[in-house]
């Protein structure tokens, strides 16, 4: 069984900002392979399909970001999931636009929905992909612009970056973390 969480914020307003990648990203596993995400579970819209014979669960907790940690925990246990089935998708500030960072651990880097779960799970490390949103100009506080739309520029790139960003997922599930890491984690 492998949990796959994309962080971001619940309700229409918070749909297409910069905050709401994670959930973009599993928005898009989620078609690709005709999953609904119907079932509610642990404060979370979840989803779930076989691929390559192993179980994959797909969940965009709807806790708001800086309380993630509780849904997490509660997909975890009520899945019967371990750290190594854990992947966990969110939002980063300090990769450019569209760039990947997938990790096998690490700290939450300031990231609120990170820092949540980290809590919440003791530390401990599991798998993790960053997707780059670039910083803010000068004079935008970053709790601002994680919560505001993309541009119509960065919009024109999205899509791709959002494909790029599953198909990335799908080989961390199917290849592990280190080859994903090899493919993904460069230049875009």
């Amino acid at each position: 069984m492998k949990l796959i969480v994309g962080l971001g914020n619940p309700g229409k307003q918070y749909e297409r900002t910069r905050h709401n990648v994670g959930f973009l990203v599993v928005d898009r596993l989620a078609a690709k392979n005709e999953i609904e995400l119907l079932t509610k579970c642990c404060e979370s819209w979840v989803g779930a399909w076989v691929y390559a014979g192993e179980e994959i669960i797909l969940a965009k907790p709807q806790t708001f970001m800086n309380r993630s940690g509780s849904a997490v925990e509660c997909l975890l246990r009520d899945y019967q999931g371990s750290l190594d089935d854990l992947v966990v998708i969110y939002d980063d500030l300090d990769l450019p636009f569209g760039r990947l960072r997938i990790r096998p651990g690490g700290s939450a880097g300031g990231h609120r929905g990170m820092l949540s779960i980290t809590e919440r799970l003791a530390g401990a490390s599991f798998n993790r992909m960053r997707v780059g949103i670039g910083r803010p100009s000068e004079g935008i506080e970053p709790a601002d612009y994680v919560l505001s739309p993309f541009s119509a520029l960065e919009m024109d790139e999205l899509s791709a970056i959002i494909d790029r960003a599953a198909d990335a997922v799908t080989s961390l599930v199917r290849d592990g973390a280190e080859k994903a890491m090899a493919c993904y984690n460069a230049a875009r």
